[in-house]
């Protein structure tokens, strides 16, 4: 039996060494390596492929949710922000940075995205924003999100690190909201050589404020209005990006193929949840992520075989040790999508022959009890 990795970055690389290797020599070429040509022009590619005005490259995707919360003047003491439960910790950690509170709101058990049934229950006088995350891939139910965000005068910051080129109705995310932080980490399906991350937004407001607060608060040099940080996306990684935006839909492509094949060969296969996907939605398979309560007899099997599975994410935000004083928080459809969530291997390089072989290696563990 073949192996088969969960993702194999390598052949990512050699798919595209001519044309990543030209960059880097361009680059490399140049004599300047930070906040140059190659950056301003991925700016204003990313910012035209996600249908939005602004694009501002910054150094990883939580850098990119916590300054946008800085560019909304959102961290006063007292300041809440509602986030899905179910979620990685980053979109968290943005919130806690930024000095203002996560409030969690559970997620619709079928598409695992925030409720937003629930999210109305969780406003108060002190909430300023609600941050959807676009997990796995597929965009969270946004019209909804949005009608109570303008109903109570609430920003929208989109999570969207895994969701590059998802659509909901039609339409990209990452301008559904007032901003959206994107994460260019090397296993996104739009991923550099190292930490990347990009704002997007709508708002010429909130653009020039995190060019400056991505510099150390400063646009002129030496000259600084606002405390700002160190977070800029450098141009070899702007460079990278720029050629692998230009076969990002080609690859989505490719991993729909992957998934359209799990969906229909695992479709009856008792024990085992398979991702659900709205008529509104257009996902593009970040992670294939099925459920089962035999999670690590299935994982360790699958290993067995040779095929290589992840867990996104073993453990929830609140049961955390970073936000041990939310341990006592009652939460308990992400607690138990967290004991059963396994990711089945996909990728733009992963060939449908390998998709048969994981198909196949689960319809016999559980046809075979």
């Amino acid at each position: 039996m073949k192996n088969i990795p969960f993702l194999d970055l390598k052949q990512v690389y050699l798919e595209l060494k001519t044309e990543i290797d030209i960059a880097f020599q361009r680059v490399m070429s140049s004599g300047w390596y930070i906040q140059g040509e190659e950056l301003a022009a991925f700016e204003v590619e990313f910012a035209e492929y996600c249908n939005v005005k602004y694009c501002i490259g910054v150094g990883n995707g939580l850098d990119a949710l916590h300054l946008i919360l800085r560019a909304m003047d959102i961290g006063d003491a007292g300041d809440e922000v509602i986030v899905p439960s179910n979620t990685f910790i980053a979109t968290w950690l943005a919130v806690s940075y930024a000095g203002a509170t996560p409030v969690p709101v559970e997620p619709d058990e079928k598409t695992y995205n925030i409720d937003p049934n629930k999210i109305e229950v969780a406003i108060n006088e002190k909430t300023k924003a609600i941050m959807p995350v676009h997990l796995y891939g597929q965009p969270a139910n946004m019209d909804p999100i949005l009608e109570i965000a303008n109903r109570y005068n609430l920003k929208v910051i989109e999570d969207a690190a895994q969701a590059h080129e998802a659509r909901y109705k039609g339409k990209r995310v990452g301008g559904l909201g007032n901003a959206a932080g994107f994460s260019f980490y090397p296993g996104k399906n739009l991923g550099a050589y190292g930490d990347g991350g990009a704002v997007t937004t709508n708002d010429p407001i909130i653009a020039e404020k995190i060019r400056r607060l991505r510099n150390y608060g400063s646009q002129k040099k030496y000259l600084h209005d606002v405390k700002g940080v160190n977070s800029r996306l450098d141009e070899l990684q702007a460079a990278f990006l720029r050629v692998k935006l230009r076969h990002l839909d080609e690859w989505n492509a490719r991993r729909k193929v992957l998934a359209d094949m799990y969906l229909k060969e695992l479709a009856n296969v008792p024990y085992l949840t398979l991702p659900f996907v709205p008529e509104w939605a257009d996902p593009v398979w970040h992670l294939f992520v099925v459920r089962t309560p035999e999670r690590e007899r299935l994982q360790n099997h699958l290993l067995d075989c040779g095929i290589q599975t992840l867990i996104h994410y073993p453990t929830p935000p609140h049961k955390q040790g970073a936000y041990i004083e939310l341990d006592h928080l009652n939460l308990p459809i992400s607690e138990q999508i967290h004991k059963e969530v396994l990711s089945l291997p996909i990728g733009p390089t992963m060939a449908p022959s390998d998709a048969v072989q994981v198909t196949n290696v689960i319809k016999r563990f559980f046809n075979n009890g």
